[in-house]
Formats: C-alpha cells, structure tokens, sequence
C-alpha cells in the first residue's frame, strides 16, 4: 500500500468544511482510507476552550494542589476542572491525570491539547469521533479513520491511535485460521485502524507540517472476520483496574 499526506491544507476553523478540503486535493478512490487528526476534526466542531471562561470547582483545586506538590510545577485547576469535564471517570489524579473519555478512550488529561490552537486556549478531543469518521465517510464514500496520539505503558514515546472509524471494521479477527504449519489461531486480533493511525502518524507529524489528512491507497483488509471492538469495557480491563486500586506514594 501507498500513503501520502495532502498539501496546502490551511488553519481549519469552525464550521470548516472537512469533506470539501479533502475533495479540492485529491480525487479518492474505492481502495483509499482517509486518515483524519482529530485536532481538525475538533477545530471544524468549535470544541475550543478559553480559560478565562472555565471556574474551577473543589475536586479540580484539589487535584491541581497536589499535581503541584507532586512536581514542583504550578498547575491551574481550571485545567484540570475542564479535564474533568471531559471524563467519564479517572483512572489516576497523580503523578498525572489519566482519564476516561466520554467515548471510552483511555489518555492522559482527556487527549486535551494546548499545541497549534491558535485562537484560543485548549482543543478538546471531538466529542464524537466515530460519529463524525461516519459523516466523513458518507461525503467521501471512502473508509475514515479519526486519529490522536498517546503514550503507551512500559514504552517511552508516543505514537498514532485511532479514536474513531467508520466504513471498514477496527480489528481483523485471526481467530480460527490457521499458521503456516496449521495450528489454529485462538487469540489474534489485529487492531487494523490503530495500525493505519499510527502509519499516517509517520507522514502527520507532531509540530508545524500543517498535514491533517493522510491518504492509505491500496490497503486491504483481506478475507478475515471483523470486530468493532477497540476500548475494553471496564470488567475485562485488568491494567484499569490495577491502575485504579493503587496509590501514587507521593
């Protein structure tokens, strides 16, 4: 498969129409996925936030207290009150605020992020990401995949994950088949749209590119069973629950 970023793509801003962006730089074909950064897919969405409009309640004062303590660092509790604003739940307030979004994606201070917002202080995470990958794919009639970057655990750096998708299955399910030497396959599912977020990554970069939109040409699913099963549920989530139960000693 080829993948290349599209070019010239300028500031999106509110109310930006993404579709008609893609469609002015490349004619997409039927074998094609579009990989999307969710930074313009929130930019498109207004999910901006200005700190001089956020109040901070109790529970966020206290976090940041202890963030503070924690790292020598000053933390501003209305950060933290917009992160909690953002979670369904948290899974750890220190050393560091990691949390549950509302659309079930585990990371660090709810994906939010201060880099390359240019009118205003924070960008949230899209507040439906698989919803606006369907709309997208509806436009373009081409698979659609919203990605973000996160650290992973026991790694140092971060890499590309998807946080929603439409069009094509998130996993490809190799349970049932078979190795080369027949022994049949009981565990394996490829997570297929994270795999192609963090592809797209590569060509996306992390600072100034200015290149939201990768296109994948040629990739193919192949003759597997699919699965739309990405974010664990809580009872079968053991990292969670270990996360949850401890105490940062500091």
């Amino acid at each position: 498969m080829e993948l290349f970023a599209l070019s010239d793509v300028p500031e999106v801003r509110e109310g930006d129409d993404l579709a008609a962006i893609v469609e002015d730089r490349v004619d997409l074909r039927a074998d094609d996925v579009l990989c999307v950064a969710s930074t313009v897919v929130s930019k498109a969405d207004g999910r901006t936030v200005n700190l001089d409009d956020v109040t901070a309640g109790d529970r966020a004062r206290a976090i940041a207290e202890r963030l503070e303590a924690i790292t020598g660092e000053a933390k501003d509790p209305r950060f933290a009150q917009v992160v909690l604003e953002e979670s369904n739940d948290l899974v750890m307030e220190a050393p560091f605020i990691l949390s549950e979004t509302r659309f079930g994606h585990i990371t660090v201070n709810a994906g939010i992020d201060r880099s390359n917002v240019p009118e205003a202080d924070l960008l949230l995470l899209p507040e439906d990401p698989t919803g606006s990958a369907e709309r997208l794919h509806e436009e373009l009639g081409v698979p659609v995949v919203v990605t973000d970057t996160c650290g992973r655990p026991f790694r140092h750096g971060q890499r590309g994950v998807a946080i929603g998708w439409a069009g094509m299955p998130a996993s490809r399910d190799w349970r049932g088949e078979t190795d080369r030497d027949g022994r049949e396959l009981g565990v394996t599912v490829e997570s297929v749209v994270d795999e192609l977020a963090a592809a797209s990554n590569l060509l996306a970069g992390e600072g100034d590119g200015g290149t939201p939109f990768v296109v994948v040409r040629e990739f193919d699913f192949g003759d597997h069973g699919g699965s739309d099963n990405l974010f664990r549920e809580y009872d079968d989530d053991l990292i969670r629950q270990a996360l949850q139960a401890w105490e940062f000693p500091g």
